[in-house]
């Protein structure tokens, strides 16, 4: 290991180098967004003096400890969060795909700094990973007035306005970005297709598990007003940050929670952010947008099979009310149709199905379905445990980092695990380079779908009996 020095726009980084592969972290992409920019849009960062260090991620942006493995947020760690991290295997050379990460966790935690992130391992198939923070909860997604919405999304734009300026000071060529993300950050990236000010930023996309939640400026206010009711009626300029974190967990808990004649379908996924389809950030949901700004992005889109299972397991959302669930989320006829489709599942197994694709695999299909552009479509099937394919197992298959807490949850150490991640590696990276992962591409007439399992196969519309119940009514702005 030894130290390593690059030149970025603003000034010179001093990282590591280690088994072939330089390492930057926390790289500022833009002022810290507190004190007199609180809830502002991103501000690029001023040009520094002499070398600064890098061999450390910069601090999280506030959030509660939900996540596996992820400490607790602390004010004390720092405000300076908007930092990016890079992984080269060449950093003096030139040309190599460029891949930038956008973490999930729902809108209202994540960072970039959790280990099954790291960018190490995929950066040894020759491409260079880029990870970075951005505003989530309150701070990013909350809908604040006299702020601009989205905040979330704006500081996204501006991490790859970096990666454009930056990119090739790493050997990566910002001609050649593919922008992945799994959960929020695959709903991130699907906002990002339909945003005119992404343009040009990136000219592929992999989107892991997309949610279908988006927020009308009216329901996002009434989230804000509940929050501030927390508060005392403080406004959220004036709360701390932990302040607000707290409120907006506690409406999530305790208001939000098994709630459907108050809350509707926020009751179901306990999301108290979301994007805010408000009209200029994000004009419409991703899939009405699909013909606008990101067109001829080319696109990896896909989900896990049992994507609910996890939430189910850990006791989230309304635990098993069918019925209730039916009626809040589901198209009309959806019950018969379902049960018809699985005639020998349980009334468990049917929630889990149903909510597994209202939140993210019908969604996900009707971004495939929608996208104009060259589209691949995959499903991951394998499943180690008893969980199933279940949401975020692709995370760490995709990274290679299969030694971390998230892994070894959702894997129980199973030899087959190395096997699926060179897959999904050698897809990513494929697709990556060239703009093809390996299989056909998708035609929304046939859905032919690649399947990641042990042994691999392209199917034709694996998921057809759910994709005929949902046909007639796409996921809407709640």
């Amino acid at each position: 290991m030894r130290l390593i020095t690059a030149a970025t726009t603003t000034g010179g980084i001093r990282g590591v180098l280690n088994d072939g592969v330089a390492a930057f972290k926390g790289i500022p992409y833009a002022k810290s967004p507190f004190g007199a920019l609180r809830m502002a849009a991103p501000v690029p960062m001023d040009p520094w003096d002499g070398i600064r260090d890098a061999t450390r991620f910069g601090p999280r942006p506030p959030q509660p400890a939900i996540l596996l493995g992820a400490p607790a947020w602390s004010p004390a760690d720092g405000l300076d969060c908007l930092t990016v991290n890079v992984w080269s295997p060449d950093p003096g050379g030139s040309g190599l795909p460029v891949m930038v990460w956008i973490y999930g966790g729902a809108y209202i935690t994540g960072s970039a700094d959790l280990p099954e992130y790291d960018g190490a391992r995929l950066a040894r198939e020759g491409v260079v990973v880029v990870t970075f923070n951005h505003r989530i909860g309150m701070e990013g997604f909350g809908q604040v007035e006299g702020a601009p919405a989205n905040r979330g999304l704006l500081d996204q734009l501006a991490a790859l306005r970096w990666v454009q300026e930056n990119a090739s000071a790493f050997g990566g060529d910002p001609a050649n970005v593919t922008v992945f993300g799994e959960s929020a950050g695959a709903g991130s990236i699907a906002c990002l297709l339909a945003m005119p000010a992404a343009a040009g930023l990136f000219g592929r996309a992999i989107a892991q598990s997309v949610p279908g939640v988006f927020f009308s400026p009216g329901v996002a206010s009434g989230i804000t007003a509940s929050i501030v009711d927390r508060l005392g009626g403080a406004s959220p300029y004036d709360s701390r940050p932990e302040e607000l974190v707290a409120a907006a967990g506690a409406v999530m808990a305790e208001e939000g929670r098994d709630d459907p004649d108050r809350w509707g379908p926020m009751a179901f996924s306990r999301m108290p952010f979301a994007p805010v389809v408000d009209g200029e950030v994000l004009s419409d949901i991703p899939w009405r947008a699909a013909g606008g700004a990101g067109r001829d992005i080319e696109l990896v889109v896909g989900f896990t099979r049992d994507e609910y299972r996890l939430f189910h397991a850990l006791g989230e959302g309304m635990t098993g009310d069918l019925a209730a669930a039916m009626e809040t989320l589901a198209p009309a006829g959806a019950d018969a149709a379902y049960r018809a489709a699985h005639p020998d599942a349980t009334t468990e197994e049917l929630f889990v199905l149903l909510m597994s694709d209202w939140l993210f695999r019908m969604p996900t299909a009707l971004l495939a379905d929608a996208h104009p552009g060259p589209t691949y479509a995959y499903e991951l099937t394998w499943a180690p445990t008893a969980l199933g394919a279940c949401h975020g197992l692709d995370v760490p298959l995709a990274f290679g980092t299969l030694d971390t807490p998230l892994a070894g949850m959702l894997m129980g150490g199973s030899a087959e695990a190395e096997g699926l991640s060179r897959q999904f590696r050698t897809a990513w990276t494929r697709f990556a380079a060239t703009g093809d992962p390996g299989w056909p591409v998708y035609e929304p007439a046939k859905a032919v779908t690649h399947l990641f399992d042990v042994d691999p196969s392209d199917v034709a519309d694996p998921e057809a009996p759910s994709r005929a119940i949902w046909s007639e009514r796409g996921i809407s702005i709640i």
